[in-house]
């Protein structure tokens, strides 16, 4: 039950030898444009030009939620960065220690930019319920005019992210924090016109408490499947079932165990398997069949397949509860 790698090919499609395992090395279940280098820049650069103008005005108008609105923004500077580094270290090469490269890390900053904006909004419901029992003054209107500035640099640092937001979960939680923003501000500047012209001082925390479920709504996706990714969870999208049947019914292979699909990073997904193949060891080319096979269907680009002969072979990993 032995496996051995080696180079077969220089596109790396397929590795094998001695028809024992097939590895094959290629973007993974989802995959996303390859940088948003640009982006980031751009997003950083607005959001730190916003906070800078936010804070000076807050200063001069003695404005306390200007000054509370700026840092919060700059906290989404954080978030940004955060993604950012995650994208830079998921394209380092392997090394001896991290024999993946540093590819996770776009999973843990998904994750903390999913629990870093549910603790945002929390702080929002949490002050809105607050104003139901004691109103706030009406949104001044130097406060409503940097609100509508904040749409405008919100929605386009959003707007950078969004071609990559159904592909990588990381680009997803950039995206998903620039537009929840975006969603306040414009709540801010909506209250603040309608309070003005009718003195409904409760429709502000109304408005507020419905972004912030349209924002956890939204976000709860996010937290759970960077989650669910960070656990080594089989990525969304992907039936391990159908996995299953596809390889069990690969020619010559009688039973299968101890398979494994997991996330490498967030665009990049994994399969170890064991294959009983009672006729005999397969060659290179049904190797690197099948890992193509199983990355056409299920977009898996990082497969690796152990070959044993009998059945009979007592291989420690065979039952379903060993890992």
């Amino acid at each position: 039950m032995a496996s051995h790698d080696a180079h077969t090919g220089h596109d790396h499609e397929a590795h094998g030898s001695d028809g024992h395992a097939g590895h094959s090395h290629e973007p993974g279940h989802a995959h996303a444009p390859a940088s948003f280098g640009k982006a980031f820049a751009i997003g950083i650069a607005l959001n730190v030009g916003f906070v800078a103008v936010e804070a000076t005005y807050g200063v001069l108008s003695n404005s306390v939620a200007l000054l509370a609105d700026a840092g919060h923004n700059l906290s989404d500077v954080l978030g940004l960065v955060v993604a950012w580094i995650a994208m830079v270290l998921a394209k380092r090469a392997p090394s001896a220690r991290y024999t993946y490269g540093m590819k996770g890390s776009s999973i843990l900053a998904a994750l903390f930019n999913a629990v870093f904006l549910l603790v945002a909004v929390g702080a929002i419901a949490w002050e809105a319920i607050q104003r139901f029992g004691e109103p706030a003054p009406v949104a001044g209107k130097t406060v409503m005019i940097v609100a509508a500035v904040g749409i405008l640099v919100n929605g386009i640092t959003a707007w950078l992210f969004a071609s990559g937001a159904k592909g990588d979960i990381n680009i997803k939680g950039a995206f998903l924090h620039m537009a929840a923003d975006a969603a306040v501000s414009a709540g801010v500047v909506i209250a603040g016109l309608v309070i003005l012209y009718t003195g409904w001082t409760w429709l502000d925390p109304v408005v507020s408490l419905a972004i912030v479920t349209v924002i956890v709504w939204s976000t709860w996706g996010l937290l759970r499947d960077s989650l669910t990714l960070s656990l080594a969870a089989v990525p969304p999208g992907i039936d391990p079932d159908a996995v299953r049947n596809h390889l069990e019914g690969l020619p010559g292979v009688a039973a299968l165990h101890d398979l494994h699909v997991w996330a490498m990073s967030t665009t990049e997904t994994c399969l170890t398997a064991h294959l009983v193949m009672p006729d005999g060891r397969p060659d290179d080319t049904f190797l690197m069949t099948a890992a193509k096979g199983i990355k056409e269907r299920f977009g898996i680009g990082h497969t690796t397949l152990q070959v044993e002969t009998s059945a009979d072979t007592p291989c420690a990993l065979a039952p379903d509860h060993v890992v």
